[in-house]
């Protein structure tokens, strides 16, 4: 199945509708009982997660019939939900709020995300940017770019590659096991400069748009990689697990490292994850 520019628009219209109607009328406004934990105290969910992707939800199977839609709150609950994006004609990876830890603190960095996904290949992506309500989508195959709700277009490229002394990115160290985390951590001050934004829609907009040269993350869920992961190669990026296999949304472990390009893609995995 072939997703269309047409179809891209609506998956952007859903997400747009989600936050102006669920996400945003909650921000700054949640009660004592709107934030929970999940697995621990930096694994949050607030009544605008759970709203807003019972709304994308609804959407995305009145718009596309038959469609499996594999959202993070329900497949918390139910987790063999992941195993379908493999085989389906259609899926949709959502993640309602992504940067819940932002949006729970009152910050205004957290983003709304979507990808399409088809027999486990992702065709399509948006992410939404709530405050400045505008979304960066990519068609695979046909390039990357920021759409407004009026129809204005900024096409997305990636920076220009550089040594790892000299490129500045997003380096999430948290997941890591022992010893790559020290290993890495120690390996920091090899880079130009790093940062976290605790917000992969962000992170991956930034650096899809040339504003960093690169990410690095360990863990790997679809909801939080798969949109991003579209939207950087689209515009032009490298990018392969620690190992070097391809990105599969169907893996959650592994690492990736998205890059300007592969020879970028080799100095900053050998700069991070080598014991100096």
């Amino acid at each position: 199945m072939r997703l269309t520019h047409r179809d891209l628009r609506d998956l952007a219209t859903l997400l747009r509708d989600a936050a102006r109607t669920e996400i945003m009328p909650r921000f700054r406004q949640l009660g004592p009982d709107g934030v929970r934990t999940k697995t621990g105290p930096l694994d949050l969910v607030t009544e605008a997660d759970e709203q807003a992707e019972r709304r994308i939800t609804a959407g995305l199977e009145s718009r596309f019939p038959g469609c499996v839609v594999v959202g993070e709150e329900a497949t918390t609950a139910d987790p063999s939900r992941l195993d379908m994006l493999a085989t389906a004609d259609l899926a949709f990876v959502v993640d309602p709020v992504d940067g819940t830890a932002n949006f729970a603190a009152g910050l205004p960095l957290f983003g709304v995300m979507a990808a399409a996904i088809v027999r486990g290949e992702v065709v399509a992506a948006a992410i939404h940017d709530p405050l400045g309500d505008d979304t960066a989508l990519a068609l695979r195959g046909e390039g990357a770019w920021v759409e407004t709700p009026e129809g204005g277009r900024t096409d997305l490229r990636v920076a220009t590659p550089a040594s790892a002394a000299r490129m500045a990115g997003n380096v999430s160290w948290r997941f890591l096991p022992e010893p790559s985390r020290s290993i890495v951590c120690n390996n920091l001050i090899r880079l130009g400069g790093c940062w976290d934004y605790r917000c992969a829609a962000h992170e991956y907009r930034m650096t899809a748009a040339g504003h960093g040269h690169f990410l690095f993350f360990n863990r790997l869920y679809p909801w939080d990689h798969a949109p991003g992961w579209l939207l950087h190669r689209e515009a032009g990026g490298y990018s392969a697990r620690f190992d070097g296999s391809p990105y599969r949304p169907t893996e959650t472990t592994g690492g990736l490292i998205c890059a300007p390009d592969r020879a970028a893609w080799q100095d900053l995995h050998e700069t991070l994850l080598t014991a100096h």
